[in-house]
């Protein structure tokens, strides 16, 4: 794999739980910060998506998604709903360190196993920012996490800040001289 591998979704699940756990008895009902949904919410949504891209490189889905759902119990702790982040992570994070660079798996076209790493690094960072925002802490994700998330999904992206750049790319912050972005998709699909 190129530029982002397993080791690259660990760093990025250890890094939410490491910023917002301390933080588990703030109002996780909070909206986080743009999105509509509430910080546990979008807690719950990262853990769902880093699931769902474990499942589809898993069973390496050549046309579709997997149809399965995670459902996170609506009483359960914000310290609960983390762990179920962290171990969704680690089951993405075995699932990449397991396939073979050219695997391919369903994500809008057949994506490769660094894709579905990118994938999960960039829905783990941005939400994280998101719940941060809601949550009102101060955090910027980490700038090599970033560069290589943008280098993977967002070849086109302009130079500069990575972070700053990664969170424009997503409608989530400025960019001097560009206009805000208000729509987007990253490329996951490879040849």
């Amino acid at each position: 794999m190129d530029g982002i591998d397993s080791r690259d979704v660990d760093r990025a699940v250890d890094e939410m739980v490491r910023v917002l756990g301390p933080h588990d008895s703030e109002d996780w009902q909070a909206r986080a910060g743009s999105l509509e949904w509430s910080c546990r919410q979008t807690a719950a949504h990262v853990a769902h998506d880093l699931l769902a891209y474990a499942g589809q490189l898993a069973a390496r889905s050549a046309d579709a998604y997997l149809p399965f759902d995670l459902v996170v119990n609506a009483d359960a702790p914000v310290r609960e709903v983390l762990r179920v982040v962290t171990a969704c992570g680690r089951l993405l994070s075995a699932a990449v360190a397991a396939a073979a660079p050219d695997d391919r798996a369903w994500h809008w076209g057949p994506c490769d196993p660094a894709g579905f790493a990118a994938m999960g690094v960039a829905e783990t960072l941005l939400h994280t920012h998101d719940i941060t925002q809601g949550l009102g802490l101060s955090w910027r994700p980490p700038e090599d996490l970033c560069a290589a998330v943008l280098n993977r999904l967002f070849p086109d992206a302009p130079s500069g800040d990575p972070a700053q750049v990664l969170l424009w790319s997503t409608g989530r912050g400025e960019l001097a001289d560009r206009p805000r972005v208000t729509s987007w998709v990253w490329k996951a699909a490879v040849s």
